[in-house]
């Protein structure tokens, strides 16, 4: 049935060409694609009705009826949320179906287009704006009388789109309110932006106007937007960096960064004043690096820290900042993507009296959220848990925690020296840089300490050959290393679209089984891209863990003028799985794909 047929006899009667999308013709239409059963149709009709009438406000159809949670009748027989009945309605009408991505949408050319009450009435949003053409989103195709009116005004043709109607309007709002804070705080600053020709005028204008600018309503709404959609979008990190004539902001989702929106250059100017000021920073000097930190919360009501870190550009003050989920720490080792056996082993280490263990991998590995997760668990009532770090990544209660201050002379050996005066069962140290700071982790183990540390090596048993370039002497890491593992991180395929890819190529598989002889799986995935992993493919990250633990064999390389491939050959006889090996496995659980463990392997060979 297409959609000039008449609706079931038991529904009321729609005309035969419809002007408006209703109950009445998405019924007609469901029932004739055999997605709701004929006995069935009456009821699920009712329901809808009364989800419409008792809607505090105006809701759509589609709406309505992805609320009644129907099972589609048709295989696989999925949920009719509103996404995939907007997506079977335009394909019933014949237009082209879009799932919204606002960082592919520049919002203020949207907002030239109409007005935001304009946009509101009709529940349209323009979505890209061409030379010739305008694409508007709609969740009503049969209601176009606005189409000639905004043809005449764009001066273009109007391609229309059909996207879920809880989006459009959410946009809308989103998008017309940021484009005007936008535009007003640009209106405000560009007689001064116009004054400034180098990077001096750039520092004394922001000392003369940071106290207007970091305070202004319209500063404030866009920064509040930022951080909202950060949160919404999964990023780890925030980009604000100045440029000649413009700013951009990115963000960095599952380790890689994605251009969000770019911004007058006035306008980032008064964002990061605003940042700064709310991080307790020093919004006036700009010539040289600083840290700060800000607590907020999410929409749900969820705490969120954020680490700020300023550097000075050639175009101004660039600001990163690093998300923190406090749920991070709350996490289990199977959660951050231990295996099971690899787990065990760690616990086992964990729980020693006194010892060095080692956590090693380039930044970014999750080096701090393994060793903030595995002191959660330690840190009980009866253990004292003491970390110095610099800067200190997340505030956790269980810790006693200190800031590394290399102005008063505080550094990291300066310290574990000082913490071993506090009593402590637990330090942490949060990274072994210097010699000084080696030997005094060395002595915290040697007098009865466990001691956590990281440290920037390609694999785990190159972290001995590191300590012994740095002046350790042999005999010391002999009495007190007990564990080093080396880490990564790779994206997960989304497990909504993930789709079968055939089996990998013997020379791939080669690659990353070396000489383990693994079984090389059938089938391996591959990622599509989908609304809930932002149509990348991959949701989130997952470790790749290779764990040495230290024999006696091991301790006697150490002393006996240890070469780096006779430590890993010695390491691989006492059960470590090399970096490639964890990689390989976690493709043949469907995990993630051979291009992200190559991608993160590369340096490393898997034997």
């Amino acid at each position: 049935m297409n959609a000039d047929a008449p609706p079931p006899a038991s529904l009321p009667r729609s005309p035969a060409r419809p002007r408006k999308l209703d109950l009445q013709v998405i019924f007609s239409w469901l029932l004739a694609d055999g997605i709701v059963e004929k006995d069935a149709v009456k009821a699920h009709f009712a329901q809808a009705q009364g989800i419409l009438k008792n809607a505090a406000g105006s809701m759509h159809p589609l709406t309505a009826v992805a609320q009644c949670k129907l099972v589609s009748g048709q295989p696989p027989h999925r949920l009719l949320t509103l996404d995939i009945l907007s997506e079977w309605c335009a394909a019933k009408v014949g237009i082209p179906f879009i799932r919204i991505d606002p960082l592919k949408i520049d919002f203020t050319r949207v907002a030239d287009m109409m007005s935001a009450s304009y946009a509101a009435r009709f529940n349209i949003l323009p979505v890209d704006i061409g030379p010739a053409a305008l694409t508007v989103a709609t969740a009503d195709p049969f209601a176009l009388e606005w189409e000639a009116e905004i043809a005449k005004v764009a001066r273009r043709r109007i391609d229309l789109v059909l996207a879920n109607p809880l989006d459009i309007s959410q946009y809308i709002s989103q998008f017309f309110s940021l484009a005007k804070s936008i535009r007003d705080a640009s209106k405000g600053n560009s007689q001064d932006l116009a004054l400034r020709s180098n990077f001096e005028q750039l520092v004394e204008l922001g000392k003369a106007n940071k106290q207007f600018d970091a305070n202004d309503q319209h500063i404030v709404n866009i920064v509040d937007w930022l951080w909202g959609y950060a949160f919404e979008q999964r990023a780890s990190d925030i980009h604000l960096e100045p440029k000649r004539d413009i700013a951009v902001i990115r963000f960095r989702i599952d380790g890689v960064l994605h251009q969000v929106y770019q911004v007058p250059a006035a306008v980032m100017l008064a964002m990061t004043a605003r940042i700064k000021l709310l991080g307790r920073m020093d919004v006036i000097e700009k010539r040289r690096p600083q840290d700060g930190r800000i607590k907020t919360r999410m929409a749900s009501g969820q705490e969120v820290e954020l680490r700020l870190s300023t550097m000075p550009t050639a175009f101004g003050e660039k600001l990163v900042m690093r998300i923190f989920d406090p749920e991070v720490v709350v996490k289990t080792l199977p959660e951050l993507g231990f295996p099971p056996d690899d787990a065990a082993r760690w616990d086992a280490l964990t729980k020693r009296p006194h010892g060095i263990i080692l956590v090693t991998g380039p930044t970014g590995s999750g080096k701090t959220t393994t060793l903030y997760t595995t002191l959660k668990a330690l840190a009980t009532n009866e253990v004292n848990v003491c970390t110095v770090e610099d800067p200190i990544e997340m505030v956790e209660a269980s810790f006693n925690q200190m800031q590394v201050q290399p102005g008063i002379d505080l550094s990291f050996a300066d310290g574990v020296r000082s913490l071993m005066r506090q009593d402590p069962d637990i330090i942490m140290v949060g990274e072994i840089r210097d010699l000084a700071t080696a030997e005094m982790a060395i002595q915290a183990a040697l007098t009865g300490h466990l001691v956590l540390s990281t440290l920037h090596t390609n694999d785990a048993p190159a972290a001995v050959m590191r300590l012994l370039e740095l002046g350790v002497p042999d005999y010391l890491l002999e009495a007190t290393l007990i564990g080093i593992m080396a880490q990564r991180l790779v994206r997960t395929l989304c497990p909504d679209c993930k789709a079968p890819d055939g089996a990998l190529g013997d020379d791939v598989w080669n690659s990353l089984g070396g000489s383990w002889n693994l079984s090389k799986p059938a089938t391996v995935y591959r990622p599509i891209g989908c609304p809930e992993c932002r149509q990348t493919g991959y949701r989130g990250r997952t470790g790749l863990y290779e764990l040495l633990t230290v024999s006696d064999a091991f301790t006697r390389l150490i002393g006996g003028a240890a070469d780096l491939a006779g430590l890993r050959q010695q390491s691989v006889l006492d059960g470590m799985k090399p970096l490639r090996i964890a990689g390989a496995m976690k493709i043949i659980e469907g995990v993630t794909t051979a291009e992200e463990v190559l991608k993160v392997t590369a340096a490393l060979s898997a034997a």
